[in-house]
């Protein structure tokens, strides 16, 4: 079987300014992929290119087997795809049930398919009583889950996560979680960039690590963290080698309250 991912060469420049560099990646099918990196590594550039919202400067990508530069096939790819954004794309004037439903809608559920899976999101998000809120009034958490239902609704073969723990709180993260693991059971593929490592270790099977634009680190979990934890191994492959260790003035032993 084909990999649901692979690049080769991917690179993106902006106004002179490399943003990925070279990008060889490949993803086998059903494995939960974490994508890693400092701010700034080049992680969300990698998602648009891959989800079609940035054009690649060089180099090429596949998804599910199918090369994206023909334009002749890419679309009927991205019907298979699922994507949640770093900043959610929510229409502000619909309730959660009415986004649903136009999500359903756009992907051409069969009404009897969109009806049994949007209530069943919405029960499972704990947002079927909010009928009549608008996302607009949404909070964050919320917004959150509901751009988590509406990516699971078409059941697509690749989901895309650009930090979908971001400001969420234990409860909410945690309800997140488990939809995500049921997917990958299933044979789906998801790939998720999270700068909450906790997390990474707990979810994912398979794990790349990204810095200043270039892969710097790819392998499973258990390979990659060996006998320490993700965050160690994170650290020792980002880190600032060789840093002195800056403190406070104010901080130093028998200044505080001073």
């Amino acid at each position: 079987m084909t990999p649901a991912i692979e690049t080769a060469g991917l690179t993106r420049d902006f106004d002179g300014f490399r943003a990925l560099d070279d990008l060889h990646l490949c993803v086998e099918r059903g494995r939960f992929f974490g994508f890693l990196g400092p701010n700034g590594a080049g992680k969300s550039t990698t998602i648009k290119l891959l989800t079609g919202l940035l054009a690649p400067t060089s180099g090429r990508m596949r998804l599910l087997g199918v090369d994206m530069a023909n334009s002749a096939h890419a679309l009927d790819v991205k019907r298979r795809v699922g994507v949640v954004p770093e900043n959610l794309a929510l229409f502000d004037n619909l309730t959660g049930w009415e986004y649903l439903t136009f999500v359903g809608r756009m992907y051409e559920l069969e009404p009897a398919v969109l009806k049994q899976r949007r209530e069943e999101l919405l029960e499972l998000m704990n947002l079927a009583h909010e009928t009549k809120k608008l996302t607009l009034e949404y909070s964050h958490g919320m917004k959150k889950k509901l751009a988590l239902a509406a990516v699971l609704l078409p059941n697509p073969e690749l989901l895309f996560f650009d930090e979908p723990f971001e400001g969420v709180d234990a409860v909410a993260a945690a309800m997140l979680r488990e939809p995500l693991r049921r997917v990958v059971e299933q044979g789906a593929t998801v790939f998720l960039t999270s700068h909450v490592l906790e997390i990474v270790e707990k979810l994912c099977t398979d794990v790349a690590i990204l810095a200043h634009g270039k892969l710097v680190l790819q392998g499973t979990m258990e390979a990659l963290k060996g006998s320490g934890t993700l965050e160690q191994r994170f650290l020792e492959v980002v880190g600032e080698k060789g840093a002195p260790a800056h403190t406070l003035s104010w901080l130093q032993s028998g200044s505080a309250g001073t």
